[in-house]
Order: C-alpha cells, then sequence, then structure tokens
C-alpha cells in the first residue's frame, strides 16, 4: 500500500508538471483560435442570416400591443422553467413559450448531482425535488469484471439535505414550471417558436404559432432560447457541432433492490457501460449504452434479443430477474446520446442556454448541474443591469456570460467525454489497460476516489483537477505494467497508455477551449461583469 502511495504521489506531481507545460503550450494556439473565431463570428453580429431568423431594415419589425415584456424565453424544460422563476422573483416580465405543456416523458435528465442540488438550493428552487418520489443518491457503485467498488460523494462539510436526487424527469420538470407560473410577472403559453426576430443585427423577439395555430409574435430586448436537444433555432446563435458517439436504450426495473441502495451503479460491460439508478420509491432506470448512432429494431424483436443474450449477462445478479421482466413488458425506450461543445456567435439581445448550447454524453448526469450553473451565473450577471433596453451594454453582459460559465461547464463537459471513452471496451491493449487502471485506482479509496467524484458530482469543477487526477490514472496504468520487473512490451504499452490517454482528453478540452477553460482571466470579457470586479 506504501508503494502504491508513493507512485500516486510521484505520478500525480509529475501528471501535473506535464499538464501544466502543455496546457501552456496550447494557450498561445488557443489564442490565436479566439481571435481567428471572433473574426469568423462578426458577420453574425452584424447581419444574422438564415431559415430561422425573420429580418427587417424598414422598421415592420416592431412591438405591438399588449404588455411589455423583459424577457422571452424559448422552452420550458429544466433550464427554460427553473430560469423564468429565476427572472421573475427578480422582477423581470417574463413570457416563456413552450411546445407541450404537459408532463414530458424521457429517459434522460433524471439524475441532479450535488453539485447541481446546491445550485437549485441557491436558485430557491429545491422544494421541486419534493412530493415527486425523488431519492436521495449518495455515490456510485462501479462493476468490473465480477468486482466491484463503492464511491461515495464527499458530503461531510455538507448539510445533511445535500446529496443528489434522482426522479421522473417529467415530475421535476411540471413543479418548476408550476412554481415559475405563480409568481404575477411571469406567463406560460403553449406554442411553436418558428423563427427569431432580427432588426438591424439585432434579436428583437420571436414568432411562434399558439397552441390553435395562430401566427403571433413576442417582443422583449432579451430572448433566451432553450428549447432543447432538439433545437431549430441554434443555429442562428451558435456553430453547432453535434457528435453522436452513442445511443441509450432506456427500460425500467420494478420492485427490485440495487446492490447498493441510494447509489448510481455503473457496470463497465462489453462494448460500453450500463447505469442503473433509483427514479422512484419501487422504480429503477436502466440505461444500456449502444456505440454507435443505430440500435437494432425494437419492431422484429431484435432489440430485445440484444438485450437477453449481449446485456443480461453482463448485469449484477440481484437485477437479472428484474431486467428480464423489463424487457418482456416491452416499454423499450431509445434515444441518441448528443454532444456539443458551446461555440456561441456574440448575437445582441440573445442567448442560448441548456441543451440547445451545449451537451455532454449523459453517462456522468451532469446536464442539469450545467444548466442550472449557467443560471446562477446569468442571475447574478444580469441583476445591476436594471434596463435590458441598453442593447449595447446588454450584449457586453451576455459575452461576459459566455466567459464565466466556461470553467465549471467545461471541466464536467470534458469528464463526461473522457470518462466514456475510458470506460468503453476495447480490443486495444492499451485501452484495455487504461480502462482497468481507472477502475483500480478508484478502488483505491482516499484522494484517489473522493477527487474524482467531487468532480463527477459538481462539488469541486476545477478543470487543473480533472487534468491531474486524468493522468494520475494514466501514470497508475503504466506503474502497474512496469512492475515488478518492466519487459520492452511492457514498455510500449505504457508508452501508448499515455499517449491514448492524450488522445482522449486534449481533443475534447481543445473543442471547449483551452483559454477560456484554464485561464479566463486572459479574456477581457471576464472583468467586464460584476460579479468579478
Amino acid at each position: 500500500m506504501a508503494i502504491m502511495v508513493d507512485n500516486y504521489i510521484v505520478g500525480s506531481f509529475f501528471a501535473f508538471l506535464v499538464g501544466f507545460v502543455l496546457l501552456y503550450f496550447f494557450r498561445r494556439n488557443a489564442m490565436a483560435e479566439t481571435d481567428k473565431k471572433r473574426d469568423h463570428r462578426r458577420p453574425g453580429v452584424d447581419e444574422i442570416r438564415n431559415d430561422c431568423v425573420r429580418s427587417s431594415t424598414n422598421g415592420d419589425v416592431r412591438p405591438g400591443g399588449g404588455p411589455e415584456t423583459d424577457v422571452v424565453i424559448v422552452g420550458a424544460g429544466v433550464a427554460g422553467a427553473a430560469l423564468a422563476h429565476t427572472l421573475g422573483k427578480d422582477g423581470r416580465r417574463v413570457h416563456v413559450i413552450e411546445r407541450d405543456l404537459t408532463e414530458p416523458d424521457r429517459i434522460v435528465g433524471e439524475l441532479l448531482q450535488p453539485g447541481g442540488y446546491l445550485k437549485l438550493i441557491e436558485l430557491g428552487l429545491e422544494d421541486c425535488v419534493q412530493e415527486i418520489d425523488a431519492q436521495r443518491v449518495l455515490g456510485y457503485a462501479l462493476f468490473k469484471d465480477g468486482r466491484n467498488t463503492r464511491l461515495s460523494y464527499p458530503l461531510e462539510k455538507f448539510h445533511s439535505d445535500v446529496a443528489g436526487r434522482s426522479f421522473h424527469n417529467g415530475r421535476f420538470i411540471q413543479r418548476m414550471r408550476e412554481k415559475a407560473a405563480t409568481l404575477p410577472n411571469v406567463r406560460l403559453e403553449q406554442g411553436t417558436v418558428t423563427s427569431l426576430l432580427e432588426e438591424n443585427g439585432t434579436i428583437k423577439g420571436v414568432q411562434y404559432k399558439n397552441k390553435v395555430g395562430q401566427e403571433l409574435r413576442a417582443y422583449a430586448p432579451l430572448t433566451i432560447v432553450c428549447d432543447g436537444c432538439f433545437s431549430n433555432l441554434r443555429r442562428s446563435l451558435c456553430n453547432p457541432k453535434v457528435d453522436v458517439p452513442s445511443c441509450f436504450v432506456g427500460l425500467v426495473l420494478e420492485n427490485c433492490t440495487l446492490p447498493f441502495p441510494n447509489h448510481g451503479h455503473v457496470i463497465l460491460a462489453d462494448p460500453s457501460p450500463i447505469l442503473f439508478y433509483p427514479i422512484s420509491s419501487s422504480e429503477v432506470r436502466c440505461l444500456v449504452d449502444v456505440p454507435g448512432q443505430k440500435v437494432p429494431s425494437i419492431a422484429n424483436g431484435e432489440l430485445a434479443k440484444y438485450l437477453k443474450t449481449m446485456v443480461a449477462p453482463q448485469i449484477p445478479p440481484e437485477l437479472h430477474d428484474a431486467f428480464i421482466a423489463a424487457i418482456d413488458k416491452g416499454n423499450i425506450r431509445t434515444m441518441p446520446n448528443r454532444s456539443m461543445p458551446a461555440a456561441p456567435y456574440s448575437t445582441p439581445g440573445a442567448l442560448l442556454m441548456g441543451d440547445a448550447f451545449n451537451m455532454r454524453h449523459p453517462l456522468t448526469g451532469g446536464g442539469m448541474t450545467v444548466a442550472l450553473s449557467d443560471i446562477v451565473v446569468l442571475r447574478d450577471l444580469l441583476k445591476p443591469l436594471r434596463n435590458l433596453h441598453d442593447a449595447a451594454s446588454l450584449c457586453i453582459y451576455l459575452e461576459c456570460f459566455y466567459t464565466l460559465r466556461k470553467p465549471v461547464a467545461s471541466t464536467i463537459n470534458t469528464l463526461a467525454g473522457a470518462l466514456y471513452k475510458v470506460f468503453c471496451a476495447s480490443p486495444d491493449q492499451a485501452r484495455k489497460e487504461m480502462r482497468e487502471a481507472c477502475f483500480d485506482y478508484l478502488s483505491l479509496g482516499g484522494m484517489c476516489s473522493t477527487g474524482p467524484v467531487a468532480l463527477l458530482s459538481g462539488l469541486n469543477p476545477q478543470p487543473l483537477s480533472l487534468v491531474l487526477h486524468f493522468f494520475a490514472v494514466a501514470i497508475y496504468g503504466v506503474g502497474r505494467l512496469l512492475l515488478p520487473f518492466p519487459s520492452p512490451k511492457r514498455l510500449w504499452i505504457g508508452a501508448r497508455l499515455i499517449l491514448g490517454a492524450s488522445g482522449i482528453i486534449f481533443p475534447i478540452i481543445k473543442a471547449e477551449g483551452v483559454r477560456q477553460m484554464f485561464f479566463p482571466a486572459t479574456v477581457p470579457a471576464y472583468y467586464r461583469g460584476p460579479s468579478v470586479q
């Protein structure tokens, strides 16, 4: 054990040096890339043109009659509903337009990490997880090749109520919608937004059809688009580069007991992870990851056969019978897992939030934590700006938002992408060693488990800590290979392991933005917001 600890300390120090040098090296490239992107995006400020924007230069885009609105929010999912209540509580007049106000039925967005729950408390929305049979989540359990290890959230310094929460996504959203609707200055309306309204490069509002099909317009100095992962408006406000690495197959297991109660369960299966977590007192959600963009057909029974023959033998025995029963019941759902780094255009009068703006693989359950953290940042930025009609000042504040959110959001995004790639099975020996090293590293306990879990839970979303632990895992894997006696083959596998680890994490960091993620203080917009002065 002493050897392991010494190796970890040496490896961590080495990883820190390697990470710092590499990040410093990439910093100049990132700064040049940022300037290049700014030059590329400038036309998007002066002239916004695509199918989802209605433009005017002769003055026909003007507010009509009706009560004046400060903010139009497109979408009332987790981000939209929470944002409506937050801005409404600050005295803003908010108009929310949601395509369907009935209770959603989704197979993701069901696990809120402790860091996200803390943001929920900060927004005054913690009661929205009450009366929906939400379950406390205290950590994770990892399973691999008949072995398991429990990873608890580091909650010792927090109030006893602080923990993760898992629930039916639709119930949670309805509770937030109901709470937002209790505010007299918040109006929720069912309708489908068809386009943004633009005049001289500034977004003035939206055009939409209400639930009876009537074409209407809603105007406000600030339009916030958070209409989800299928957003049809995002391409006018950002440069979307959506990747679909895999799909989830969702099942609900009934009346079964998880091996570790009040924990999420991750099975490092072949070819990719399987997740289990409670969503009510009598139901357990199962999500089977299927690599690629297609899953076997449900209609002809291929998917059920795949689940029974390929997946069922790899799950814990305690869940096997309930898993088979859920397949036989036939309520099998699928959805693509999308990943999209945030690449916004600086557009006066408009802002993107939620999955319309930024997505990561849902393996780590970080999406709602990022959305709620973004809302806290935006709320604090806008508080001193009472007049949203001051377009020039508003644009500066919104640009600042994109910078201030980066360290937290990028840490969670990077961890999700990197962990998914490490947890997937691979025929490559170096990738196998990395996967095994990750499981054993987390099993060591102490900082080897609490550090990564603090990142995963959103309790300590520090980018440098993420890089440190990621390369500590890689170096720990190399140490396992070289002890007690190195050989040329093992040295070669160890070198490929380090290169493979770099090939996993650095492209994700580059896509997120090295400068904004690690050096936000070097971005001019960082100093414009009152929250950092």
